[in-house]
C-alpha cells in the first residue's frame, strides 16, 4: 500500500493537477481529463475533446445558452465551447489558482472565471442563472448530494446539467466487507470516497430528490477507463517524478476498475 500513501501525501501544485504535457497536450490552455477513446489512433487532446463533446451533446448545448463550466482545469474546454459551439456567455469555476491566472491571461473575453469550489456556488455572486451547467471528469471527487445542491441553486428553470460520475454495478452488492474495504483504499488514493458512490437506481432517485428530470445515465467505462489505460501503455515510459507517478497510478486504477466491472464511469445528463 506504499503507493497509496505516496500519491496522497506528495501532490505537486494541487491534488487535481495533471501534467498534460506528459500525456501529449502542449497547449497553453491544455486538456486534463481521462478522454473518450473510440479510436486507438486518437491523440490525447482529441480524446479529451470527444469526452467534452459527448457531454455537450447530451445536454443539447447551443450558442444561445448561458453556460457555467465547473472544474474547468487548465481551460481547454472553455476555448472549445467558444470555438466549436460559439457560446457567447461562458463563466467558469476552478479551484487551482495557477489555472485561473492562465485562463484570465489567455481568455480575456470570458464573461468570468471564479477561483472557488463548485460545491459552494451559492457563495458566488453570479449576475444571473445558467441554462447549462457542465462538469467534465471532476464531480466524482465530491459528495453527489453536495454537488447537486450547489448546482441546483444556479440553474435556470428548465436548465440542463451534464457531468461525469462513478457508479456501483449491481455485482457490487455481492462483495464481502474485505473486498469492499480494498476498493475503498484504491479509490481514496484518487480522492474518491467510496461511501459517496451509488448504484444506478439510487443515483436516479438522488437526482429526482433534487427535482431533476429527463435523467439519462450512460456507461462510458470501456471508452474512458480502458481507453485511457490503453493510451498510457502506448506512451514512452521514460518520464519520472511525481507527475509521471500520478499518471501511471491513474492508468493502473482505470484498468482495474474496467476489468473488475464493479465501479462504472458514467455520463449523466438531466433537466431541472
Amino acid at each position: 500500500m506504499k503507493w497509496l500513501q505516496t500519491i496522497q501525501q506528495q501532490f505537486s501544485q494541487h491534488k487535481y493537477a495533471i501534467n498534460a504535457k506528459q500525456l501529449g497536450d502542449n497547449a497553453e490552455l491544455a486538456w486534463s481529463n481521462l478522454g473518450y477513446w473510440d479510436d486507438a489512433m486518437s491523440s490525447y487532446p482529441d480524446a479529451c475533446r470527444q469526452l467534452a463533446d459527448r457531454l455537450a451533446q447530451a445536454v443539447h448545448l447551443t450558442s444561445n445558452d448561458s453556460l457555467l463550466d465547473l472544474g474547468c482545469g487548465q481551460g481547454a474546454s472553455l476555448v472549445h465551447w467558444q470555438q466549436h459551439y460559439h457560446v457567447q456567455h461562458i463563466e467558469a469555476v476552478e479551484l487551482q489558482a495557477s489555472c485561473v491566472i492562465q485562463i484570465q491571461k489567455h481568455l480575456p473575453q470570458l464573461a468570468a472565471i471564479h477561483q472557488h469550489s463548485f460545491l459552494n456556488l451559492k457563495q458566488i455572486q453570479f449576475k444571473s442563472g445558467f441554462d447549462v451547467v457542465l462538469c467534465i471528469d471532476a464531480a466524482y471527487h465530491s459528495n453527489l448530494n453536495s454537488f447537486l445542491d450547489s448546482v441546483k441553486s444556479v440553474l435556470n428553470s428548465k436548465g440542463r446539467l451534464g457531468f461525469h460520475y462513478l457508479m456501483l454495478s449491481e455485482q457490487w452488492l455481492n462483495l464481502n466487507s474485505f473486498q469492499k474495504e480494498k476498493y475503498q483504499w484504491l479509490l481514496k488514493a484518487s480522492d474518491v470516497n467510496l461511501n459517496h458512490l451509488m448504484t444506478e437506481s439510487v443515483l436516479k432517485q438522488t437526482l429526482q430528490t433534487y427535482d431533476f428530470a429527463e435523467i439519462e445515465i450512460r456507461d462510458l467505462s470501456e471508452a474512458v477507463l480502458q481507453g485511457f489505460a490503453n493510451y498510457f501503455q502506448q506512451l514512452p515510459q521514460h518520464a519520472t517524478g511525481l507527475d509521471a507517478f500520478k499518471i501511471r497510478m491513474t492508468a493502473k486504477l482505470c484498468r482495474k476498475l474496467y476489468v473488475d466491472g464493479l465501479v462504472k464511469y458514467v455520463q449523466i445528463s438531466a433537466r431541472k
